[in-house]
């Protein structure tokens, strides 16, 4: 489906060849579409916990991180539905955009700078209406630029490390706000701690609603197409789970969603709780080292394959939490260096994301019959931004609450143990793919993929970037 689709299907037309212009075209749709997701999903802890006043401020916080997921499961049942049959992806893209800007210039608006506890409903409503609007969008964007260029590996890269820039611009925008501007700002002084920062948000998604319109065609992947029932619903991939490794890969990247959850929810205020000063301007090291690793990946494609990015992702994650954990205050490592580690762990996010969940969706594609694609990544979507998202940021609120003592300003958590159990189910995550994952395509899929004009695989030379989930001959 054109939502998650990484990839032209019947109806799409052919890759263009990705010259520079075009390129440049779909780096600055990046950029703007995770600008918007920046500006607001790393601030927002911060907000609801040190500047909203409300007495209920961690239950909401644990709401606010799970609306996105609950909307990321949602949006397939609507691309299949509607984007995929009748409209063009980038016009889709530019109104899901429009009402995105409208939610979010209603938070400010109707809250005030001093809500009350009796505007958290309505708060939370809204930034709902704002994610059932946003994620769609991460499959739509992905379709654009996979119907239009003509190498993924290498040009998928470029294209995606512009919305790493785009996170990167939006965050720092907001925590920085303060520093730049001061309280002549326009907002307020506290961007990050207020309902301000949700004017930027708007502003960016209103921004990229018009530039939508200005991307190169796409037109909607199965119009006029017969299908099931299944198709309809976006949920025509799931037969693939039949392939072992493909399952194992899906699962993997739903449980690994788990741990992350805590990440985006918790860290912010971890950060700030371990003696940092603007935990945001912190949290964007983890996006500028994701900028180094994206343009490296398509020479760790070319070396190691897609099963040991894949695992070498899911490393990183086990070794960020133990860092996390053992440098935390009350932790075995504790001390003057004890910052210092826990920079390395937000540092370590360019390997933990790129190498697991953009491999994943370059894996996705290539695995994928040409008839399914789109519906493969929507479900790769609604695996990891929906249900491991939204079942980590309910679990990681309770471990939270139950290593928490005191409350309000007198709150104490302790983070080495909070951190300590994400690192144990990343490393089990991680052993269990090591030994599950093999990729081998059966003959029955080759034919498959042969039958619909697609590369096998096999055998591949010498340059490949191990198709079957192994490094290439020679490289291994």
């Amino acid at each position: 489906m054109a939502a998650a689709n990484g990839s032209p299907t019947a109806g799409t037309p052919e890759p263009t060849g990705g010259g520079a212009v075009l390129i440049a075209r779909l780096a600055v749709m990046m950029f703007l579409q995770f600008f918007v997701w920046g500006s607001w999903y790393v601030s927002t802890g911060n907000f609801i916990l040190n500047g909203s006043g409300w007495n209920d401020a961690a239950g909401v916080t644990g709401w606010a991180y799970s609306v996105a997921p609950i909307a990321a499961i949602l949006a397939p049942l609507f691309l299949g539905m509607v984007a995929d049959r009748f409209f063009a992806s980038e016009r889709v893209l530019a109104g899901l955009m429009l009402l995105g800007a409208v939610a979010m210039a209603a938070v400010p608006t109707v809250l005030g700078p001093n809500p009350s506890d009796d505007d958290t409903t309505l708060y939370l409503l809204l930034l709902f209406a704002h994610s059932l609007c946003f994620m769609p969008t991460l499959g739509l964007t992905n379709t654009v630029a996979f119907s239009h260029i003509s190498n993924p590996e290498k040009q998928f890269p470029i294209v995606r490390v512009f919305g790493t820039l785009g996170w990167i611009v939006g965050s720092i925008l907001v925590s920085k706000w303060e520093t730049w501007f001061g309280a002549a700002g326009w907002t307020g002084p506290d961007l990050e701690a207020g309902v301000g920062q949700y004017w930027v948000t708007a502003v960016a998604s209103a921004a990229l609603a018009v530039y939508s319109l200005t991307l190169p065609h796409t037109p909607p992947p199965a119009k006029g197409q017969a299908s099931t029932p299944a198709d309809l619903l976006g949920f025509g991939a799931i037969g693939m789970m039949k392939d072992r490794s493909f399952a194992v890969f899906m699962i993997a990247s739903g449980l690994l969603c788990i741990p992350l959850a805590g990440y985006y929810g918790f860290a912010n205020g971890f950060l700030g709780d371990s003696g940092f000063e603007d935990p945001g301007f912190n949290m964007s090291f983890g996006q500028m080292s994701e900028v180094l690793f994206m343009l490296a990946m398509p020479f760790a494609f070319a070396r190691l394959g897609v099963k040991w990015m894949l695992a070498a992702g899911m490393g990183a994650w086990v070794l960020r939490y133990a860092l996390f954990s053992a440098a935390a205050d009350g932790g075995p490592l504790d001390g003057d260096g004890a910052k210092g580690l826990i920079l390395a762990g937000v540092i370590l996010h360019g390997i933990c994301y790129d190498f697991f969940f953009v491999t994943g969706q370059i894996y996705t594609e290539k695995r994928a019959p040409k008839n399914l694609r789109g519906q493969a990544q929507g479900f790769l979507v609604l695996m990891t931004q929906g249900v491991g998202l939204l079942i980590g940021a309910q679990l990681f609120g309770l471990l939270a609450g139950a290593y928490t003592t005191g409350e309000g300003d007198a709150a104490v958590r302790d983070w080495p143990t909070i951190w300590l159990w994400p690192c144990i189910a990343a490393a089990v995550i991680l052993a269990l793919f090591l030994l599950l994952f093999r990729d081998r395509l059966s003959d029955a899929q080759r034919a498959g993929l042969a039958a619909s004009g697609e590369d096998t695989g096999a055998p591949p030379p010498a340059t490949d970037p191990g198709v079957g989930g192994m490094p290439a001959k020679g490289q291994r």
